[in-house]
């Protein structure tokens, strides 16, 4: 098999995934849930393919890490400009404490493996 076929394969997978996450209802937290589980699992097991056959068959890793470089640094910035805003606006100061102190607590425990996250588990 041509290896860009599976490749093209994982990227309309995620694509679809995303259009399902675009239709779900505002209110329909476990469904966008779901399809957000399914997105990481994707993106997981599509980045762990690439990163261990195909970037040393093509010494391309360098361009690809500069790739994620640059989507995790857009995706900083929608967080920082765009969500955290309408986040603190919707919770108020208490809430965003009580879910602070949540994460400082969880960051300890959390793993380090992105395949040992829970969303990345087989279901």
């Amino acid at each position: 098999m041509d290896a860009i076929v599976p490749l093209r394969d994982d990227h309309k997978t995620v694509e679809k995934l995303f259009k399902r996450f675009e239709k779900a209802e505002d209110g329909d937290l476990a469904e966008r849930r779901s399809i957000a589980d399914a997105v990481i699992e994707e993106l997981t097991v599509h980045a762990c393919i690439e990163e261990q056959v195909v970037y040393p068959a093509y010494e391309r890793f360098k361009a690809k890490m500069s790739v994620l470089m640059e989507n995790v640094r857009h995706h900083v910035e929608e967080e920082v400009k765009e969500w955290f805003p309408d986040v603190r606006k919707a919770m108020g100061r208490n809430r965003l404490t009580e879910i602070g102190d949540q994460l400082e607590a969880e960051k300890g425990r959390a793993p380090r493996d992105p395949l040992a996250v829970p969303s990345a588990a087989s279901k």
